[in-house]
This record gives C-alpha cells, structure tokens and sequence, in this order.
C-alpha cells in the first residue's frame, strides 16, 4: 500500500485509510462485533494504517471494535476519533463541544479505545454556541497532556478553520468530497488546506454507495439505512444522478477497473495530501477500495471526468436540511 502525508502535520498514513462507521452503524447491515474485528485485521493485513471511528458511532461500541481490533499493531497504525455532540440515553442530543464535555469526551474514548493517546482528535460538527478558539484551546491542552496528537475538525467553514489554526495547528479537516460532492473545491476547503498545510479527508468517498454502481431507483433501503432520509437516495434523484454512475463505469472499462476505483482514483489524483476513507463491511470490497491506489489517471483522464461530470447536474442535497445546517459554520 502506499502512503501519503496528511499536509504538514507529521502524519504518513496508508494513501486509503478505513472508515469504520458502517461496521455497525447508520447503514442497515450491521457486523458483529467479531466479524468487525476480522475485517479491521484484514484491512491492517493488506496494508492500511489509518483508522476513523467516532463516539456517536453506535453511540460508543465502534470505538470498542476498533481499539480491541488494533490493540496488536497500535504502534503500526493511526487512530482518528471526534467529540462534539451530547449522547443522552443512547441517542445524539444536540451539540456539545464545551471544553469540559470535550475533556470528559477524550477520556471516555482513550479508555474505550484502550490506547494511551489519541493520534487525531476531529471536533465532529462545528458547536455554534461555543466560540472554535475555546473548542481549540481545549484539544490544546490535551496535546499538551500527552492525551491527543493532533487535532481535527470536520465539515467547518474556511473561516472558522483560520480561527481554530490561530489557537491550535489544525492537522486535518474532514468533509465530506467525492466525485457528486465538489463543496470542497467551492467553498475555501481545499483553498485553506492548501494555505496552511492541512491534510483533508474525505469522508463517503463513494456517495454512500451509490458510486459504486451497484444502486439504482429499484434499491429498497433497510428502515434503519440512514440514507432513507437523504434527498439523494429517493428513487427519482438516483435515477437522475444515474448519469453520473455510468460515466464512471465507461472510463472503468477504459482502465480495466470498477466504477468505485475509478472514484476514488478521482479523489486521490486531486492533491497528494488528500487521503480517503471508504467504509465496508465486506473483504471483497475493502480489496477493491485498496486496489485503487495503484489506478492511474492521467491528466488527461482527470479532465475529461471533470468536463463529463460538470454536464450533469446532482439531483437532491447531501443531507436534509436540518442537517445540512450543521456544516460549513
């Protein structure tokens, strides 16, 4: 597998990291805990280094997977974990990156992750009521405690990234970019990145799953699939962003590859501090996201799938816009 370096943060991960999320969490088919041991030990045997996980996700029980999964190769491997929201009885409650609750949440997640430190620590979703110089003091302190390496933030405005940077260098920035999810190049992420050294991760890579090319208007989604509530996943908006799906598959078929490699190739031909994080609960998949590192898209490639991909239009937003709200503040 090869690497890449995430900006001028110091951190060399695989160039495709793991997001562990869907393991079980958020998308209807969930692995046991055993099972999701199993395919984190494979990701490491084929060469990833780089791990994402989050307290929300389960809420708690992916980070348990995940630290009992690495605890053989931790010194081998990057851990990223977030903070961010108020978790009451099992279910998110709103924001909370208070410093307290941020220092509550760091420890929490140490212990169920069984390390001694944190390798990135992301605030999940920007707290409107508390002020990022505050959220970043405060991960500040527990870098200088030894308890946090680097710190994160994900789905920010430009302007709060230059904030937080001023109190805190700000490693990485997680948000959401793929091939039908251009924000980033839009709206001054990739621009701040680029300004001030910061690695970006790309969280769903793949467009949930539908870049993958094995969706269509006829996929029933689960009643627990998260994507039910997504404007992108009706019927009428995946037959429409289709399109999109089959201009991937013809340049697959150029470059002996499947559509989600031709993605994610996309992804990584765009700046070398780009690293994404493709989710699976399957081996056969988590094979073919790694394979994808060794696609080579020539400049030429590159333009084309920019020029065919800005003749169509994306049906339907991200998110529904209550959650849409949460990002880019």
């Amino acid at each position: 597998m090869k690497t890449r370096s995430l900006g001028k943060s110091g951190l060399d991960v695989s160039a495709v990291g793991f997001g562990c999320m869907g393991l079980n969490f958020s998308y209807g088919h969930a692995l046991g805990r055993e099972q999701g041991i199993t395919l984190i030990r494979q990701a490491v045997d084929r060469g990833v280094t780089f791990f994402d996980t989050a307290e929300v996700y389960g809420p708690f029980t992916n980070e348990e997977i995940v630290g009992e999964a690495l605890k053989p190769v931790r010194d081998r491997v990057v851990i990223a974990t977030k903070f961010g929201f108020n978790i009451v009885d099992g279910k998110m409650a709103g924001m909370n990156s208070r410093p307290g609750h941020i220092r509550e949440v760091c420890d929490a997640s140490l212990k169920r992750l069984g390390v001694d430190v944190i390798d990135l620590f992301y605030q999940h979703r920007v707290d409107p009521d508390v002020p990022i110089e505050e959220v970043a003091g405060a991960v500040k302190d527990l870098i200088a405690a030894g308890k946090v390496r680097h710190f994160g933030l994900s789905e920010p405005g430009a302007q709060t990234v230059r904030r937080a940077h001023a109190v805190q260098p700000v490693s990485v920035l997680q948000n959401e970019y793929s091939l039908w999810t251009r924000g980033p190049e839009t709206n001054g992420i990739l621009a701040v990145c680029e300004e001030l050294g910061i690695g970006l991760v790309p969280y769903s890579p793949l467009g949930k799953g539908f870049l993958t090319g094995t969706m269509s208007k006829d996929t029933k989604l689960a009643d627990n699939d998260f994507r039910k509530i997504l404007p992108r996943f009706t019927p009428e908006a995946m037959e429409k962003n289709q399109a999109l799906v089959d201009l991937l598959t013809g340049i697959a078929s150029e470059k002996e590859a499947t559509p989600a490699q031709i993605a994610l190739a996309w992804l990584l031909s765009r700046k070398p501090w780009i690293v994404p994080i493709p989710g699976t609960t399957r081996l056969h998949r988590l094979e073919e996201n790694l394979a994808s590192a060794d696609v080579e898209l020539t400049a030429g490639d590159q333009a084309r799938i920019d020029a065919a991909a800005a003749a169509i239009p994306v049906e339907g937003d991200r998110y529904p816009e209550h959650l849409m709200a949460t990002t880019g503040r």
